[in-house]
């Protein structure tokens, strides 16, 4: 009923904007659209841009009490957050596709992972104490930004000055974690200072820490301290211990800007084996009880040195580079649970990614009236060791570094062709060691009609590249063969977008709305699956086989009244995957609703803000392969349930912003899990009948103190 009532609203609503011209009225002044950088040639504002760019700004991610960019996404429209309680991982979907086709950077570099830079990213480890905005992208941006943005780009903008002398900042955030919390023991327990200095005119610095203590959800499990070998121990989702350091030093002088920036993140996650072995001696009837644990520790490193200016008067140019490093380090030991001891400690790294990263661009290189032409290059070294399918450590492991590397050169214009209308082409072309040259285009249209009503379309293309684990996986014995593929070859995608938005208002301005139509199409062709090659013995290898499309229409609403804000969405997708890695196929359309809100009042003479925060993701299907009574293998639709999500806050600022109170609670309907038939079983598993999403309604409040001097 409620998600009725939602879509009915949003229909209303869009059908009556749509009838009423809008009227300027001084009172209530338009506020001005905000500068983005993402897929531009110039940092120019929303309004103006040839591309269709969403900001999340920082009073929203404040409103939220979002720290990891995972608590930020999860509301959004047609971004589905997926967290994984045995790794700690979350992953994102965009249309359909998972996280290897979307891609993450902060200040337009990628970041990097344990399978690649870039995508497949773990929402979880990037902070946003240090952000100024998030800029998102859907649809493939192969041209600008390379391969794996082929369903779209999360661009994260970090704070680079202050007008203020000094800034310091430090706040502590205290949250259950479902029902489950204790001072230390239970619970999320969050600590951030941030400072920043201004030591003249020209030179800006800042340094942040954060610690952020997720001591894992137990739900009736009694943790590492159980002894009795029940399948009871340890915890249902893993705790997980972070800690980041950020360090920012910029110049800016006249036609040059420089900054360095550096990002050391460690993380530790404990996973306490649920199997207790009681260890018994007949002689003396007594037990020693232990169990086989592991504790995995993340440590990621970030450089970042950028400079942009201009050079012979007119070119503008913004040059990065970076070098970033990720291991993957596993301790393996035998703990005595009485006596709280380990034993058989071994150790080792078992995962490492190093990547040197550079970008420039270079705009103005024809800069008219009516055209302007940006080229630059992307150079791209990564190498890596280990795979996280075939975990191996101890001095009898052996280890293999393997490289990737491309050379990429891009050019885009924009072309003012009339007062109204412009395009946007762009060209890219990509050099590889392991891969046949890549070819990518773009071609983007905007059409102004009148001051209230833009028309924005936007066809792309962008490939993804093979990760490492699909490459080089060698996990073969007794019992598995699965190898990766060295002669793979990259996944082709492409992307149309068509977005119709409309300006308008109502009541002499009053009222202020916003709305935004839009069509989207992805395909992907040669899909990288893992088939068998072999029945006897049976074997699996990463082959290029498979294909995707998806189709959909959504909608994005704003409204403002006087203290009210207030955002409204509803989409539908339809998704189609030619599986030609199976012995049947179905490549029928199965569609999915989802519908999400934003809303907020603020009452000024309180200095407090209401915000609520609401997602809706309907049921959804996807066609399977299981084996019928006769014994026989065959398609039929599996369905996942549908569920709704809810986060709202309540934001308090007191002496002039100096202290500020949020208090919130996540996940109001006590989500936990959704029931599935939309899986198959492993070679070893029976499909799961349950997906997990959430360990259940939690509270939080967080005090803030910033000092401005």
């Amino acid at each position: 009923m409620r998600s009725s009532f939602l879509y009915i609203f949003l229909f209303i609503s869009t059908f009556l904007m749509a009838q009423v011209p809008q009227k300027k009225d001084s009172i209530f002044p338009e506020k001005l659209d905000e500068v983005i950088v993402t897929g531009q040639i110039n940092p120019q504002s929303v309004s103006k841009s040839v591309v269709e760019v969403k900001v999340i700004s920082r009073k929203v991610i404040e409103r939220q009490a979002g720290n990891t960019l995972a608590d930020v996404l999860n509301t959004r429209l047609n971004l589905t957050i997926t967290p994984n309680p045995s790794t700690g991982k979350s992953g994102v979907s965009l249309f359909g596709l998972d996280s290897q086709y979307f891609k993450v950077l902060i200040d337009n570099i990628p970041i990097i992972n344990e399978e690649g830079v870039g995508n497949n990213t773990d929402l979880t480890l990037i902070n946003l104490d240090d952000i100024e905005r998030i800029e998102i992208v859907e649809g493939a941006m192969g041209v600008q930004y390379g391969s794996n943005a082929v369903s779209g780009i999360i661009n994260i903008i970090t704070k680079k000055s202050s007008r203020n002398d000094w800034d310091i900042t430090a706040y502590v955030q205290e949250e259950t974690v479902g029902n489950e919390y204790e001072w230390f023991d239970k619970g999320r327990h969050i600590q951030s200072l941030k400072v920043g200095h201004n030591f003249s005119e020209y030179v800006y610095a800042n340094a942040v820490y954060t610690r952020n203590d997720f001591t894992g959800y137990f739900n009736d499990r009694p943790g590492e301290s159980y002894a009795i070998n029940d399948g009871m121990r340890g915890h249902e989702w893993l705790p997980k211990l972070q800690q980041n350091t950020k360090a920012l030093l910029s110049y800016k002088k006249e036609k040059i800007n420089l900054f360095y920036r550096f990002d050391f993140l460690n993380e530790r996650i404990e996973r306490y084996n649920e199997t207790v072995d009681p260890n018994e001696n007949p002689a003396t009837a007594t037990t020693n009880p232990s169990a086989l644990d592991e504790v995995y520790t993340n440590n990621r490193l970030y450089h970042h040195l950028n400079s942009t200016g201009t050079i012979f008067k007119k070119i503008g140019y913004n040059v990065s580079v970076s070098y970033q490093e990720q291991t993957k380090d596993l301790e393996r030991y035998t703990y005595r649970i009485r006596s709280q001891q380990k034993e058989n400690v071994e150790e080792g790294e078992y995962q490492n990614r190093s990547a040197f990263f550079s970008r420039g661009t270079f705009s103005n290189i024809i800069n008219t009236s009516k055209a302007n032409l940006q080229v630059g290059y992307e150079l791209t070294n990564e190498q890596g060791s280990g795979s996280s399918l075939a975990i191996v450590i101890g001095p009898e492991s052996e280890e293999v570094t393997q490289t990737l590397t491309n050379y990429d050169f891009f050019a885009a214009s924009e072309l003012q062709l009339t007062n109204r209308f412009s395009l946007r082409p762009g060209f890219r072309v990509s050099f590889s060691n392991l891969f046949d040259t890549q070819y990518i285009g773009s071609l983007s249209a905007k059409q102004t009609l009148g001051k209230d009503w833009e028309l924005r379309a936007i066809l792309g293309s962008a490939n993804r590249t093979p990760n490492y684990n699909e490459l080089y996986t060698f996990f073969v014995d007794v019992n598995h063969n699965v190898q990766g593929n060295p002669e793979l070859k990259p996944e082709q995608g492409y992307s149309a977008f068509l977005h119709i938005k409309k300006r308008s208002s109502l009541a002499e301005g009053i009222i202020r709305l916003k709305n935004k139509l839009s069509f989207n199409y992805l395909g992907l062709q040669d899909r990288i699956e893992l088939i068998v090659v072999n029945q006897t013995p049976l074997a699996f290898q990463y082959n290029n086989i498979d294909s995707f499309r998806a189709v959909g229409v959504f909608s994005e609403n704003e409204i403002f009244y006087n203290n009210f804000k207030g955002q409204l969405g509803a989409s539908v997708q339809g998704v189609s995957k030619v599986l030609d890695s199976n012995t049947q196929s179905n490549d029928d359309f199965l569609f999915n609703l989802q519908l999400n809100s934003n809303l907020a009042y603020t009452v000024p003479k309180w200095n407090t803000t209401f915000s609520l925060f609401f997602k809706h993701i309907g049921k959804q299907q996807q066609f399977v392969e299981k084996t019928n009574a006769e014994g026989n293998q065959e398609f039929v639709q599996g369905e996942t349930d549908a569920y709704s999500w809810t986060d709202a806050t309540i934001n308090t600022s007191f002496f002039d912003g100096a202290f500020i109170t949020t208090l919130g609670a996540r996940n109001i309907f006590n989500v936990t899990q959704v029931n599935t038939t939309a899986f198959e079983g492993g070679t070893h598993n029976a499909p799961p009948t349950q997906i997990p999403l959430g360990y259940g309604r939690s509270y939080f409040l967080k005090l803030t103190y910033n000092l401005t001097l």
